[in-house]
């Protein structure tokens, strides 16, 4: 609680009361702190992922820091073994955290890479493009950059196109494979160059997409190994949760400490 009150207020708290920064104290008996002065009170809980939560701080710090630590998650199963808490406060406190790792990446540029997959599990019937009962999620990766990636209602050329107008810079180099979705790419102003991978061509020169396959294989992993099975109607927090990880590999942060710093 005092990590949590001195984050969100580093230059102290502003009290409408007194009309100025006052010295609050901590009132053990509830989540608050009060006014020196006046007894007004603040909750730093407040406008938080943890706001009227019952559950304990130290649990909910306790499983941000197992989620960070781990590469490919942590099952809420293994939470309520490790804690105590049921599934179902386990289960809810997973999606909480999810939602603080939706970052606003903004546009990337240089040479980046456009692909889609299928999340889902094992259905009869074709595989790859348009297996039946999966979910589809496209994504973009910036070469020896960041991770944009979205759950699509499908991979049409009307969902792929401004997918990749929103989020990659003009005059970038696009690398895709051959599927006809990706045709009007070099209409909208990007250099656009294309593996055959129906010709088991993987690499010409410069253009593959192991880049975002090779994120789409760590997803795909994290989620059949931990979590088995995903509803498509919390699969985009759960893709959130993977890019968010791939994002951040390389920081001198570490990854728990870059958790906590979502929360304000």
């Amino acid at each position: 609680m005092d990590w949590l009150f001195n984050i969100r207020y580093p230059e102290g708290v502003y009290c409408p009361k007194c009309d100025k920064v006052t010295k609050h104290h901590r009132i053990k008996a509830r989540s608050s702190y009060s006014c020196d002065i006046c007894g007004s009170q603040v909750y730093p809980t407040a406008g938080t992922i943890f706001h009227k939560s019952s559950t304990p701080l130290k649990v909910w710090f306790q499983v941000m820091y197992r989620m960070a630590s781990t590469r490919c998650g942590i099952s809420a199963k293994q939470i309520q073994r490790e804690t105590g808490v049921t599934y179902k406060t386990a289960w809810r406190m997973f999606k909480q955290i999810r939602s603080l790792l939706d970052e606003n990446c903004g546009t990337v540029k240089g040479e980046v890479e456009a692909d889609e997959t299928y999340i889902g599990g094992k259905h009869s019937g074709t595989r790859g493009r348009g297996a039946e009962g999966k979910t589809p999620v496209i994504g973009i990766a910036q070469r020896h950059g960041k991770i944009i990636a979205s759950v699509s209602p499908d991979v049409s050329s009307k969902a792929i196109t401004p997918f990749i107008a929103q989020n990659v810079a003009l005059e970038s180099t696009i690398y895709t494979d051959e599927f006809r979705s990706y045709n009007n790419v070099s209409k909208l102003g990007y250099k656009h160059r294309v593996v055959n991978h129906g010709r088991e061509q993987w690499v010409d020169g410069l253009a593959h997409t192991n880049t975002i396959e090779g994120f789409w294989s760590l997803m795909k992993r994290g989620i059949d190994g931990v979590y088995h099975a995903v509803s498509p109607k919390y699969l985009q927090s759960y893709v959130n949760e993977y890019s968010f990880r791939y994002n951040h590999r390389n920081d001198e942060t570490p990854m728990f400490q870059s958790f906590l710093e979502k929360l304000v």
